[in-house]
C-alpha cells in the first residue's frame, strides 16, 4: 500500500494483480469519509479519456465561434499533432488580439496536491506566455470575500480564524445556526483532512441548537436542537425580527454598541417597524417562537453561526451581514464562545484545531494583465465582450475572449443556468481543456487532452489546518495516453520558446524536492518520501474570533475605516446599489415559485468530482439524482419514492428520481449539484437533462452588484411525475469510440 491524501482524507491504495483498487483511510482517522469509496472510478472507468482529441467542426474548419460546441463528435490525434496544433492558436491569440484574449479558468478541485495543482500549472505556464484574464473570488463564498472586508476588515480572519471547536464545545450554551451546520460538508477542506476532527467535536457539542434551515437534516441528528424550518431566503427577515426584539425588550448590549460598532443607529432606525409578526409571514416561523428566541440569545452565551450557502443566494450579503449586527447587538463577539460564525459545517478546516502552516506549492509568477471577472460571471464575459459591469464600487468591463483554457475544474458543476452557459460556450474562437474524464465541460471544448489523477503521479498533499503533509506516491499507471498537467504545459512551452522559464530545468520529481526542501530542511526529502507523511506541529484547541480586538479595540483594530465593527457602511452606501445598499435590509427574492428548489452539496461526491465512483452511484435512484420532496407535496402531484419526475421551470428542465422525507419543509424540494450535465436536445417535452443536475434551473444572476457573486443555491420550481419511456443517461460514456486498456498493478 502507498500513501496518498485527497480532498476529502488521507489513505493508502494500491491496485491488485486483477487491476481492483484497494483503498484503506489514514489510521489516525477517527472519521473516514465514505467519499474514498469513489477512487476506484478515476481508474479506467469508460468515462477516461484515454487519447488526445479533437473536436471534428474545429478540426475541419479551424478557430470560430461554433454552436455545435457539445454536439459535435471528436477525433482522437497523436499528442505531437494536438500540441502543434494547440501552441499555434495560442500564440495566434495572443499575436492578433493580445493575451487578455485568453481566459484561464481552472476553478476546481482537481487534486490535493500542491504541486499539481492544475489553477498554479495553468496560472504559471499563461503568465510565462504573457498572461491572461483571470477570475476572482470562489463561488463558495464570494460574495462574503468581497463583503466582509467593508464590515470587519478582514475575509480571512472569518473565514480560516474561527473560533475553534473546543471553545465552542466549553462555553457555547446556545448555537443559533442559520442554515445549521450540515456534516456531510465537514469531511472535505482544499488539500486534504488527514484526522477529521470535526465529527467528534459535533457529537461532544454541550450547547443548545437552534437549527434554522428549511432542511432537519443540516444538522446531525444526534444534536439536541429545536427546528425552526424556515421559508429559504428569509433568514435575513428573521435576524432582523430577532434584532428589533432586542431593542424594544432593551436586551441589547449598547455598551459594546458604543465601543466596538459603527452606525448601530441608522440601523436601529430601519428595524423598527420588523417585528416578529412581520418576520412570522415572511418567514413561516410563529412570532411567539422569534420573540421566545431572542429572549434566549440575550440570556445566554450564544454563538451565530451563518453557513456559506446561505450567501450564495440572490441578495447574499443581507443574511452574513444581518448576522454580524445581531452578534454585535447581543454584545458578545469576541468573548469565548459566543460572537459570530461563517462556514461552520461548510467546509471541514473551519473551527478547527490543526496548524496554520504554509504548505510548499508551485509558484505561479506575476500576471502582468491585469483584467479579471468575478467568478461567477463567466457566461458574461463570453456572450457580452465589451459591456461594463459594476463590481465593489468599480466600473469594469468585460474583454473580448477568443481563447479559454481550462484545466482542473467543471464550470458545467459550478455554473447556472447551464442552457445560457451552452451557449456563451460557442463564443470564443478555441475552447481547450486538461480533463481525465469526459464531463460536460470536456464535451463543450474543441482541444480535450487527457489528464492524469492524483493516483497516477507524485506530489506533496495537505489541506488548509491539516495536521500532516503528506508524500502522495504514484499508485497506479496513468489511463491510456494520459500525462500531467506539468508535462503537457511543458510540451507546449518549448513549442513556444519559453520551457527554461517554466520549468527551471527541473522535472516533476525535482521540483517536489525544491518545494520541500525550500520549506523544510529535517527531514530530508528522501526520508519524508520514505516515510510517507510528515506530522506538523499543533495547533491552537482554544481561539475566539476577534478576541484581541474586544480586549482593546484601540490597540487592536479592524481594517475597517472606522477601525470598528460597521453596521452600516458609508463606503458600500456610497456605492449607490439598490441592491446592496450601506446596512443590512431586508430584499425578497425576485422569483417565485410553486416550490422553492435548494441546490445543495451531495454527501455522495465533491462537488462533481468521480460522479462515476460507486459512492456516488450507490445514491441515485431510477440511475439519476434523487430529488427529495415533502410527502404532501409529492401527493399533491401523484408521485411516490423511485418514480422518475421532471424538475423545470422557464430556464430548463431535469429528470430526477423521487425520495418522499418528512425532514424538508412543505413546498421546498432538495435536489443536490454535481450529476454529470447530460442534456438531450430534442426530447418532446422540450430540453432536459436526463441525469438530473439542478444547475439547468438555476439562475445565472449575481447575488448583487456588490460582489457580483453566485446565486446557485435556490430557485423557483414545479416538479411532475414523468409518464413514458425516459431517455437513457448518457453523461458516463464519452462521445468517442471507447478505447480499452489495462493497467499494470504497482507491485
Amino acid at each position: 500500500m502507498k500513501p496518498s491524501t485527497s480532498h476529502w482524507g488521507a489513505f493508502s491504495a494500491e491496485v491488485d494483480p486483477d487491476g481492483r483498487l484497494r483503498v484503506e483511510p489514514h489510521p489516525a482517522d477517527p472519521a473516514p469519509s465514505p467519499l474514498l469509496g469513489n477512487l476506484a472510478a478515476a481508474l479506467d472507468h469508460p468515462s477516461r479519456v484515454a487519447r488526445p482529441a479533437v473536436r471534428r467542426g474545429w478540426l475541419d474548419h479551424g478557430p470560430s465561434p461554433d454552436d455545435r460546441r457539445g454536439r459535435d463528435e471528436f477525433v482522437e490525434l497523436p499528442w505531437d499533432d494536438v500540441l502543434d496544433r494547440l501552441a499555434t492558436e495560442l500564440d495566434r491569440v495572443r499575436t492578433r488580439h493580445g493575451n487578455q484574449a485568453i481566459f484561464g479558468g481552472s476553478y476546481g478541485w482537481a487534486s490535493a496536491g500542491r504541486f499539481h495543482h492544475a489553477q498554479s500549472q495553468l496560472h504559471r505556464f499563461l503568465n510565462t506566455i504573457g498572461g491572461f484574464t483571470a477570475s476572482r473570488n470562489t463561488y463558495s463564498n464570494g460574495t462574503s470575500s468581497v463583503l466582509l472586508p467593508h464590515i470587519v476588515g478582514d475575509t480571512h480572519a472569518v473565514l480560516r480564524q474561527a473560533s475553534t471547536w473546543p471553545t465552542i464545545a466549553e462555553h457555547t450554551e446556545l448555537l443559533v445556526a442559520f442554515g445549521g451546520i450540515p456534516e456531510k460538508n465537514v469531511y472535505v477542506t482544499p488539500g486534504g483532512v488527514t484526522v477529521h476532527g470535526t465529527p467528534g467535536h459535533l457529537a461532544r457539542l454541550r450547547a443548545r441548537v437552534a437549527l434554522i434551515s428549511p432542511l432537519r437534516d443540516d444538522l446531525p441528528s444526534t444534536i439536541d436542537a429545536k427546528w425552526y424550518p424556515i421559508r429559504p431566503a428569509t433568514d435575513t427577515a428573521l435576524m432582523l425580527a430577532l434584532a428589533h426584539t432586542l431593542v424594544v425588550e432593551g436586551l441589547h448590549d449598547k455598551e459594546f454598541l458604543d465601543r466596538y460598532c459603527v452606525g448601530y443607529a441608522e440601523f436601529e432606525r430601519y428595524l423598527l417597524d420588523k417585528d416578529p409578526n412581520w418576520a412570522a409571514g415572511i418567514t413561516g416561523i410563529p412570532a411567539a417562537d422569534i420573540v421566545a428566541l431572542a429572549r434566549e440569545m440575550a440570556a445566554k452565551r450564544t454563538l451565530i453561526t451563518v453557513t456559506w450557502s446561505l450567501q450564495r443566494t440572490e441578495h447574499g450579503e443581507q443574511p452574513v451581514w444581518a448576522g454580524i449586527a445581531l452578534a454585535a447587538m447581543l454584545g458578545q463577539i469576541g468573548l469565548p464562545g459566543g460572537g459570530f460564525g461563517h462556514g461552520y459545517g461548510s467546509m471541514g478546516d473551519v473551527g478547527d484545531t490543526g496548524p496554520e502552516l504554509p504548505i510548499p506549492h508551485l509558484p505561479q509568477g506575476t500576471n502582468p494583465i491585469d483584467e479579471f471577472i468575478p467568478v461567477a460571471r463567466i457566461a458574461d464575459l463570453l456572450l457580452h465582450p465589451g459591456e461594463t459591469y459594476d463590481y465593489n464600487g468599480e466600473t469594469r468591463h468585460y474583454p473580448d475572449t477568443r481563447l479559454v483554457y481550462w484545466a482542473g475544474g467543471n464550470p458545467f458543476h459550478h455554473h447556472q443556468d447551464l442552457n445560457r452557459l451552452r451557449h456563451a460556450f460557442t463564443r470564443p474562437d478555441t475552447v481547450v481543456v486538461h480533463e481525465p474524464h469526459w464531463t460536460a465541460t470536456a464535451r463543450h471544448a474543441d482541444i480535450v487532452l487527457p489528464a492524469t489523477t492524483a493516483l497516477e503521479r507524485e506530489d506533496l498533499g495537505s489541506g488548509r489546518r491539516d495536521t500532516h503533509l503528506i508524500a502522495m506516491h504514484r499508485i497506479a499507471e496513468p489511463a491510456g495516453e494520459a500525462r500531467d498537467d506539468y508535462a503537457i504545459f511543458a510540451a507546449l512551452a518549448s513549442r513556444l520558446g519559453v520551457a527554461e522559464a517554466f520549468t527551471e530545468g527541473r522535472t516533476a520529481r525535482q521540483w517536489l524536492e525544491h518545494l520541500y526542501n525550500g520549506w523544510r530542511g529535517e527531514p530530508s526529502f528522501e526520508e519524508f518520501w520514505a516515510n510517507g507523511e510528515l506530522k506538523l506541529p499543533p495547533g491552537r484547541n482554544h481561539h475566539t474570533l476577534f478576541a484581541d480586538f474586544r480586549a482593546d479595540p484601540n490597540a487592536h483594530p479592524l481594517k475597517t475605516p472606522s477601525g470598528r465593527i460597521e453596521i452600516t457602511s458609508t463606503t458600500i452606501a456610497g456605492f449607490g446599489y439598490p441592491d446592496c445598499p450601506g446596512h443590512p435590509v431586508w430584499l425578497p427574492p425576485t422569483e417565485t415559485g410553486p416550490l422553492w428548489l435548494i441546490a445543495n452539496q451531495p454527501h455522495t461526491r465533491l462537488h462533481s468530482q468521480l460522479d462515476a465512483g460507486e459512492t456516488s452511484q450507490a445514491g441515485k435512484v431510477a440511475g439519476r439524482e434523487p430529488v427529495r420532496l415533502n410527502p404532501a407535496d409529492a401527493a399533491a402531484r401523484g408521485i411516490t419514492t423511485g418514480d422518475i419526475v421532471r424538475v423545470f421551470n422557464t430556464r430548463g428542465a431535469c429528470l430526477a428520481g423521487a425520495v418522499l422525507d418528512d425532514a424538508l419543509r412543505p413546498g421546498v424540494v432538495q435536489l443536490a449539484t454535481g450529476a454529470w450535465f447530460d442534456p438531450i436536445d430534442d426530447h418532446p417535452t422540450g430540453p432536459l437533462c436526463a441525469h438530473g443536475n439542478p444547475n439547468v434551473l438555476t439562475a445565472d444572476i449575481p447575488s448583487s452588484r456588490l460582489s457580483q457573486g453566485c446565486a446557485g443555491q435556490h430557485a423557483a420550481v414545479d416538479v411532475e411525475r414523468f409518464d413514458g419511456p425516459a431517455p437513457r443517461v448518457r453523461a458516463l460514456h464519452p462521445p468517442v469510440r471507447e478505447t480499452a486498456f489495462r493497467r499494470t498493478a504497482q507491485r
